[in-house]
């Protein structure tokens, strides 16, 4: 958690310059993006949920948030997918990104109850995608650019009642059939949430 918020914050003053994979740890960090392609067709994946949700369909989740839990409702918008071209661009060693696009999830977070949040909010990092049944591989500082998503860092005194879109980019093949965003609170053991959209 506080390795990928120290990431965020390092990439967002030189998003629109150069965007990087980063990697966050090691061993077997789901958050690790050290081989993106291997990381989409071996990482471990959460288990899947009954059944899938519709796009902008919410569901309730409960998430620490520093020293209180808050309710929120979750609700996934859509998917934007970028070109390869557009990929290699984000990434520092555009080779890395052969055969792979950027895919940005779009999901917006109702604060339902609990304190106002004191500091950046965890919530979104609960947020994953999948292509073809494989989690993808995450690309830190390439969401805060894009058009409809709000920069976590300058969400600190969310209060009851507001909403918010966070997205979370990742690196999926490009030649995916489906795409999934899963989203459940990180380290939860609870099955995921589900919305699946067409890879278009």
């Amino acid at each position: 958690m506080l390795c990928k918020k120290t990431g965020l914050r390092l990439a967002a003053p030189v998003a629109v310059l150069a965007l990087a994979l980063t990697a966050c740890g090691g061993g077997d960090d789901k958050k690790s993006e050290e081989k993106p392609k291997a990381d989409a067709a071996n990482s471990q994946e959460k288990p899947k949920a009954p059944s899938a949700l519709s796009a902008g369909e919410s569901t309730t989740g409960k998430v620490k948030e520093g020293d209180v839990t808050v309710t929120y409702d979750v609700a996934a918008q859509k998917v934007d997918l970028g070109t390869e071209a557009e990929t290699k661009k984000l990434v520092s060693d555009p080779k890395r990104a052969k055969g792979l696009v950027a895919a940005t999830a779009h999901v917006k977070y109702t604060h339902k109850a609990g304190a106002p949040l004191a500091e950046v909010p965890d919530v979104g990092d609960g947020a994953e995608i999948y292509a073809d049944g494989a989690r993808g591989g995450l690309l830190i500082g390439a969401s805060e650019d894009a058009a409809g998503c709000e920069d976590e860092l300058e969400l600190e005194g969310w209060k009851k009642g507001e909403s918010h879109v966070i997205c979370q980019t990742y690196l999926v093949p490009v030649n995916a059939k489906e795409l999934e965003v899963r989203w459940a609170p990180e380290d939860s053991e609870a099955e995921p949430a589900v919305w699946k959209f067409p890879a278009k």
